[in-house]
């Protein structure tokens, strides 16, 4: 009997983030009022999908596994207060969206043994850069939390650009994780 998985959290997570990014990218400043509950949702079910991955993978010790945790924990935290008050979010958004990427990239960077065992080398090569990519932006929003939000438009076309690389990366997960197994 062959074991078949199918990741279905990553695919509707992942056309979730391609719909967003597309969203973000045609209405930008449209971001910060409606969208923000929905970068709410995602960063829930990322932080959770983070978590179940630190349960899995808990008789390991080392540092992917407790980063794994640490992110899912603060994906969850950040989904929550968007989602209770999108008003605050709209100032906490230029200081806990990029501690959010760089978290979930630091995360992603920590995974990518995994990544290189579970797929090709084009899936592997993809989520370095991304990931490095991520941590860069995060880095960037939170050095300069103040010009952030005063050019958020601009930044929300870097941020919808990476939400697209994202979503597109989780969808090629989802179908990578059906071929590996196989």
């Amino acid at each position: 009997m062959s074991k078949r998985s199918f990741g279905w959290a990553e695919l509707i997570i992942g056309l979730l983030l391609i719909f967003l990014g597309i969203f973000t990218l045609a209405r930008p400043e449209g971001m910060l009022t409606g969208v923000i509950v929905i970068y709410g949702i995602i960063a829930v079910i990322l932080g959770i999908s983070d978590i179940v991955l630190y349960v899995k993978l808990e008789k390991f010790t080392g540092f992917g596994p407790m980063m794994s945790l640490i992110s899912g924990i603060l994906s969850v935290m950040c989904g929550i207060m968007l989602i209770a008050n999108p008003n605050v979010g709209k100032w906490a958004l230029t200081i806990m969206m990029p501690v959010w990427f760089i978290a979930h990239c630091i995360s992603g960077l920590a995974h990518l043994g995994t990544i290189r065992l579970m797929t090709n080398n084009f899936c592997y090569y993809f989520s370095l850069i991304l990931n490095i990519l991520g941590l860069i932006l995060g880095i960037m929003m939170i050095a300069s939390p103040a010009l952030s939000f005063l050019t958020i438009h601009m930044i929300s076309y870097i941020a919808a650009a990476y939400l697209i690389l994202f979503g597109v990366e989780s969808v090629v997960a989802a179908f990578a994780k059906r071929h590996f197994f196989r």
